[in-house]
């Protein structure tokens, strides 16, 4: 018996442990859901409790989802039945919960370009399954999702780190469970590559497949909701105006562009290898109190990797069968009648083209000017990274000096 050490804490190499049933009740009570939002809200709950007492899974957040009291779920956020997203509070801190309400998405963009979904049934590991064998697990899942990077090993200690939910130095099988269907999620796994950077909200906890992270306060990025009664008879004109009256001053919309510039490097040949933005919106993105971007939804930036061994067995008689999500579009091969692999817009000038509006307007006007010009020439960028990597990182330095040098000498920034 050895161990593998992260941080602080280390974990035992030996077979997953069992865990023990565990008693408790259902925390979230009926007069505190509103009436609409019951059966959503019960279900995700009961799911994830019941599974929590019969020890099919464990984490952080489950003794106070199912049995303290302490993690209560808010106001829904989505309508779609298989991926929930609530508000929630933890005790002292305020986040957003959710959960996968027994599917998962898979990157399989099939015939129709959508996430395939599969049951989660917190089958694997297995009983009997080593630490070490889980790392290996972990590990081999990682390569399929963002290739063969160097540093994967460091990324699947820091995935056993999590696991180790309650920090008793051992793994549960509960607990592996609860992980390995995280691990399936695009957006968990963003959060582990993106930790270190100000750009993913902070994971809180997790029971099995529901996890809460940390609230953004200020979101999307910009924009404003009206009836759709209202919203088709508004001009596009007049709708992109209004879209930048609720947004904040000068300095600190460029402070937000700025990490948005630092996303795109960061997702870019980052340390876990690279993952394309297929939905740049600005429903994507919020930020916080210090104008740090954040990103709201992660399901549409997804490993390079992936999405090219998918979108290549995708047929097609046009370019336009060869879109993922809203911006990741491909070329048709009419030889072949498959998609290409490489995308035909690099995440720069996808960025670029959703800040245009966003920082022009209400821009200084001894800076506008060459903004204006530096934005379209990245919105200009064609083609993939690899074959204009320096004119890419060209751009995307110059825009990053030009919009800190106006903000640098103030507190905004």
């Amino acid at each position: 018996m050895f161990c593998i050490c992260h941080g602080e804490s280390s974990v035992s190499v030996g077979l997953l442990q069992e865990a023990s049933v565990h008693p408790g009740q259902i925390l979230l009570p009926a007069h505190q859901v509103p009436v609409l939002l019951l059966a959503g809200s019960v279900r995700g709950e009961l799911d994830s409790c019941d599974k929590y007492r019969r020890g099919i899974i464990d984490g952080s957040a489950c003794s106070s989802l199912c049995e303290k009291d302490t993690l209560y779920l808010g106001k829904c956020f989505t309508a779609k039945p298989n991926s929930q997203v609530y508000s929630g509070s933890w005790g002292d801190l305020e986040g957003i919960i959710k959960c996968q309400m027994e599917a998962t998405p898979h990157y399989d963009l099939g015939n129709e370009m959508e996430p395939r979904k599969e049951a989660v049934s917190f089958s694997k590991p297995t009983k009997g399954t080593s630490v070490e064998k889980f790392r290996e697990m972990i590990l081999n899942h990682l390569k399929a999702k963002v290739g063969d990077q160097a540093n994967l090993p460091d990324l699947a200690t820091q995935v056993l780190s999590i696991t180790d939910a309650n920090k008793d130095g051992h793994i549960s099988l509960p607990e592996a469970r609860s992980t390995w269907a995280l691990l399936q999620l695009n957006e968990f796994l963003l959060a582990l590559v993106l930790q270190d950077r100000e750009h993913t909200p902070k994971l809180l906890g997790f029971c099995g497949d529901l996890y809460m992270m940390e609230k953004v306060p200020h979101s999307p990025l910009y924009g404003i909701s009206l009836p759709w009664i209202i919203e088709v008879w508004i001009p596009a004109g007049l709708r992109r105006s209004m879209d930048q009256w609720f947004t904040p001053s000068w300095p600190h919309k460029a402070k937000i562009s700025i990490g948005l510039l630092e996303l795109v490097e960061d997702v870019f040949h980052g340390t876990f290898g690279s993952f394309l933005m297929c939905d740049v919106s600005a429903n994507t993105f919020g930020y916080n109190d210090r104008h740090d971007l954040k990103v709201m939804d992660a399901q549409y930036i997804v490993p390079e990797a992936i999405f090219q061994e998918n979108i290549r067995q995708q047929r097609c008689n046009t370019d336009e069968d060869c879109l993922y999500g809203a911006d990741c579009l491909t070329s048709c091969d009419l030889t072949k009648h498959r998609c290409t692999p490489e995308v035909t817009r690099p995440n720069l000038a996808k960025a670029c083209e959703a800040l245009k509006y966003y920082i022009l307007k209400g821009a200084p006007s001894d800076v506008s000017e060459e903004l204006e010009k530096q934005l379209y020439a990245c919105i200009a960028l064609k083609g993939s990274v690899e074959q204009m990597e320096i004119e890419h990182s060209l751009i995307l330095n110059n825009l990053k000096t030009l919009l800190w040098k106006k903000i640098s000498h103030t507190k905004d920034s």
